[in-house]
């Protein structure tokens, strides 16, 4: 999925299967600088083989521009969920050079599009008042009272239940 970026550049969104851990060493850095320590455990848990996101429901998804990776988010099944129609968003981060124009936003587009064929649910954690912001913003309801869920979004004809 490509799309047009402020000046211009041409931004792709595109689910990967394999990836080159050099093309990551400038979001881990500026993501640990931030204090986030979730790009460090994407590296690991998907080197190490715990998350590699390749199951049929599963997906891990980058934003390029220019050939540099700028963005990532993964979609996995919910591991604390006792049902299997709830999917994860998991990881997502944008370099800060890109923030607000847009890329968060396609990448989560990527993966409610993957989820749809999957999931009846999206749930996802953040401690990060600005990221639950930008989640509500994207239709997710916030969720109280739950130690690993903070927003949900229910997807398409499958929505069913709730959290």
């Amino acid at each position: 999925m490509n799309l047009k970026y402020e000046g211009g550049y041409i931004v792709r969104i595109q689910e990967i299967s394999v990836w080159n851990r050099d093309e990551l060493v400038a979001m881990l850095a500026e993501s640990s600088s931030e204090g986030f320590r979730h790009i460090g455990r994407l590296i690991h848990e998907y080197e190490s083989g715990i998350n590699t996101f390749e199951q049929e429901d599963e997906a891990l998804f980058e934003c390029r521009i220019h050939d540099k990776v700028v963005g990532i988010c993964g979609l996995n099944r919910d591991p604390y969920s006792e049902v299997t129609d709830t999917g994860r968003i998991r990881r997502l981060y944008v370099m800060r050079e890109f923030r607000r124009h847009g890329v968060g936003r396609r990448l989560i587009d990527a993966v409610i599009l993957k989820a749809e064929n999957h999931y009846a649910r999206l749930v996802l954690y953040t401690d990060q008042p600005v990221a639950g912001f930008f989640y509500h913003t994207l239709g997710f309801s916030e969720v109280t009272g739950r130690e690993k869920i903070t927003h949900v979004l229910e997807l398409g004809e499958k929505r069913s239940g709730s959290y």
